[in-house]
């Protein structure tokens, strides 16, 4: 390209000495062209580099997320055959390779629905969904997966809001990014939902976590597909990547929009889901509850928990089991 451009110097000063103003300008047009090809190419060039390094990374994610279930399964199998345990090892044992096979499960699940995003919920008919019903269940289920209890993690201000959508849809959205901020999230973590209306026709859900937060160099790169913002032979976090891609794409078929920001206290990420929706309340309490939230505290929904489990299908959860899975894990 340096030499592309030093070339077309020395032309057009030659030609313009010379005025050969129609070859002056052919071979200003030609140049320039050629230069515009180069430039293009290189951003294919590195477009696809970029490409190459996150699916390696998503290779490697993979293979470290299958191999460590199965191994750990393979090693309690093979302590089950070759001895007799007692029956609180036993019990142990057999926790620990039900919550590898759920992990398992949800791994070939999100890579199964990559492939078929367009498709999904397209068997169901939309429906009314409760935007507090719906978070709730979603964060019951982030905390299932990561051990830890609802009422220590999550605080919610949650107006009354409904959205119009196939649910399964939806709980992929929400599931996505709740889970995604309490496994990034402090030690321990903290995550606030907000939700409320905008205008009469969108509903904002905000998700703050008190993590570390995400760069901002790479705020619009963590929803391409395969991008992971560590190398995968340094990372600390399980994953494969695809979350955060699928919420967007979920998003945008939708006819929504998610942001990513950095929290307000410097600690920490804020991701914003814009979505058509609606209050249930009346005109003159949805501009109300836009300033004060109307808020669903923690000990309100707490008390629902049980209830909203239940209608989900969803264990609840249990302290001596959540100590117990822990160690399983660890062991």
């Amino acid at each position: 390209m340096t030499v592309n451009i030093t070339l077309m110097v020395v032309l057009i000063v030659l030609l313009a000495r010379q005025n050969s103003w129609i070859a002056l300008t052919l071979g200003s047009v030609a140049m320039a062209i050629s230069l515009f090809g180069m430039s293009f190419y290189s951003f294919l060039t590195i477009k696809e580099i970029q490409l190459n390094r996150r699916q390696a990374n998503f290779v490697d994610s993979v293979t470290h997320e299958l191999k460590t279930p199965i191994a750990a399964l393979r090693l309690y199998l093979d302590t089950l055959m070759l001895r007799d345990p007692g029956p609180e090892d036993r019990r142990d044992f057999y926790q620990t390779m039900d919550s590898e096979l759920a992990r398992l499960d949800r791994l070939i699940n999100q890579l199964l629905e990559v492939g078929r995003l367009d498709a999904i919920g397209q068997q169901t008919e939309p429906e009314i969904v409760n935007v507090a019903d719906l978070l709730l269940h979603c964060a019951q289920t982030a905390c299932l997966n990561h051990k830890v209890e609802l009422s220590e993690v999550f605080r919610f201000e949650v107006a009354s809001l409904a959205l119009t959508s196939r649910r399964i849809v939806l709980e992929m959205i929400f599931g996505n990014l709740l889970d995604n901020a309490v496994k990034y999230g402090g030690e321990p973590p903290r995550v606030t939902v907000h939700a409320f209306p905008r205008g009469a026709d969108r509903v904002v859900v905000r998700i703050r976590d008190n993590g570390g937060g995400v760069p901002r160099e790479h705020r619009r790169q963590i929803f391409n597909m395969f991008f992971r913002g560590s190398n995968e032979l340094q990372r600390t976090k399980t994953g494969t990547g695809l979350g955060l891609y699928i919420v967007r794409t979920l998003v945008g078929i939708l006819k929504g929009r998610v942001t990513v920001s950095e929290a307000e206290a410097g600690t920490g990420s804020v991701f914003e889901v814009i979505l058509p929706g609606r209050a249930l309340s009346a005109e003159s309490d949805s501009s109300t509850s836009e300033k004060t939230g109307r808020s669903v505290r923690v000990s309100e929904m707490v008390l629902e928990t049980q209830d909203a489990a239940q209608r989900s299908g969803i264990r609840p959860l249990d302290s001596d089991r959540l100590s117990q899975g822990s160690t399983g894990e660890k062991s």
